[in-house]
């Protein structure tokens, strides 16, 4: 059918979708599950030590502040770290920039990718301003616990989507994602109607997607490193949009010709394949050890296992094999000159290369003078990458969600390491028991990289006890965060 021969004017119930979301963002008690809930600080806790380490970064303090320099909003949502007082939505935007600025906070793996944590701009910045705005007319303080369940939510708005549905497939970027489950917890949290969610969240839908563009040879940027404090922007005022009433658009996904799934996925309707619970926090994976693109994390640990065995032995090597999953091989295998630090944490060898020399891989290793270094290259140039077909098939099972990597060094001898490989990065939920000290030990680190040492022994005796960091007010949390 042509979009031309589209005539009835009827207007059809909200797609399926769209009302699932919905329902689930105001009727779900996520404090079921306490699982949930304590993963949600931690989670937390890692975005916000997160966006603190972004700080030291020029190439993203630039890009802080109001649009227009010096337009403080008093009583406006703070940022974390800063001295700014903003609107929300250019709240959300500094948050939601700062937490994914060195591709360090958590992430999310299936048949599509990305980082939860990037909602934290909205839910934050929001969640600030009405605590400010309620405190200021004596209603009812927001807490922490308000922060994590809306934290949840939008994990699992997210994470549930991307299981079924591929939008990389198609070229388009994970962030609308990140605007749909923003603008849904968005007009909960606003206390918005029934209807008034529906309309959120089909606006999130009519907007399309940003293409995947910036992520990919030969344009990878710092635009993906802004792209989903933008995306959690967008979400919050479409639902600010929505609370004012401006009406929604039922079929925004289905409609024949216009909708989401014939303009911009092939046809394809969106699926869900389970229920909205919790499932997706339950599971996330941290990034603890290293500031790297997710499906590389294990790679980094084999060739951090590596460098005692190579370090003295670099000039002599003749081949290095890396083994992936499909996922990695399409989206980080990357030959060829990297323009710039975006470009090299999304590459492969780059990210196996540098703790192959060193034994170890931070956020400093991806700067200009770093990638200085002509071994790095001459590493690279060794490299080869395939597709391990048991890593790519426990990548997608449900029960296991593994991101495997294995790299082996040969040298010019005839003598070889050997294989080294892992299934599961330290973040995963199967070694939750390693990973949480670490992750506690990131977060402090960061914290009084940029807090006051007062301050931060606050901060971290509320973060060390639930029913206490759930209590504690929205207000007083960024207070303490702020300069």
């Amino acid at each position: 059918m042509s979009k031309a021969a589209t005539l009835d004017a009827s207007r059809p119930d909200y797609d399926e979708v769209i009302q699932q979301i919905t329902d689930y963002v105001l009727g779900y008690d996520v404090r079921q599950s306490r699982e949930a809930m304590e993963t949600a600080r931690y989670d937390w806790m890692d975005s916000i030590g997160c966006a603190l380490l972004a700080l030291n970064y020029p190439a993203c303090t630039k890009l802080l502040g109001p649009m227009v320099p010096g337009a403080q909003v008093p009583g406006g949502s703070r940022v974390p770290g800063t001295p700014y007082e903003l609107d929300p939505v250019r709240a959300a935007w500094n948050i939601g920039a700062m937490v994914r600025w060195l591709d360090y906070n958590d992430t999310w793996l299936a048949a599509e990718w990305g980082h939860p944590s990037d909602n934290l701009g909205a839910i934050l910045a929001l969640a600030d301003f009405r605590a400010r705005q309620n405190g200021s007319r004596g209603g009812v303080p927001v807490t922490l616990g308000d922060v994590l369940r809306a934290m949840i939510k939008a994990h699992e708005i997210q994470g549930v989507l991307a299981l079924e549905n591929s939008f990389n497939r198609v070229g388009l970027d994970h962030v609308l994602l990140v605007r749909i489950a923003s603008a849904a917890v968005s007009a909960a949290m606003l206390g918005c109607s029934r209807d008034e969610v529906l309309s959120a969240v089909s606006h999130a839908w009519l907007d399309g997607s940003a293409l995947r563009t910036y992520r990919h040879a030969p344009n990878t940027g710092p635009r993906k490193s802004w792209a989903a404090g933008d995306a959690s922007s967008r979400g919050l005022f479409l639902a600010l949009i929505a609370a004012s009433g401006e009406i929604g658009y039922p079929s925004a996904l289905t409609a024949k010709g216009w909708g989401f799934q014939d303009v911009s996925f092939d046809g394809k309707p969106i699926r869900l394949e389970q229920p909205f619970g919790t499932y997706v926090m339950e599971n996330v994976l941290f990034k603890i050890s290293y500031p790297a693109e997710f499906h590389a994390q294990t790679a980094v640990e084999a060739a951090i296992t590596l460098h005692p065995e190579v370090k003295d032995r670099l000039g002599e090597i003749d081949r290095i094999l890396i083994e992936t999953t499909e996922s990695g091989d399409r989206i980080i295998n990357k030959t060829g000159p990297l323009s710039n630090p975006a470009d090299r944490d999304h590459c492969l060898q780059y990210m196996v290369a540098v703790p192959l020399i060193q034994g170890s891989l931070s956020a400093d290793d991806y700067e200009d003078s770093a990638a200085a270094n002509p071994l790095i290259d001459e590493l690279r140039a060794k490299m080869e990458v395939v597709e391990n077909e048991r890593f790519s098939r426990e990548y997608l099972e449900a029960d296991k969600r593994a991101i495997g990597n294995a790299v082996q060094v040969f040298f010019s001898d005839g003598s070889s390491t050997e294989k080294v490989s892992a299934d599961y990065p330290v973040g995963h939920r199967r070694r939750r028991g390693e990973g949480i000290p670490l992750l506690k030990a990131k977060f402090e680190r960061y914290l009084r990289g940029r807090i006051s040492q007062k301050n931060s022994d606050e901060i971290l005796s509320l973060c060390a006890d639930q029913a206490a960091f759930e209590a504690c007010s929205v207000e007083r949390m960024m207070t303490l965060l702020s300069l």
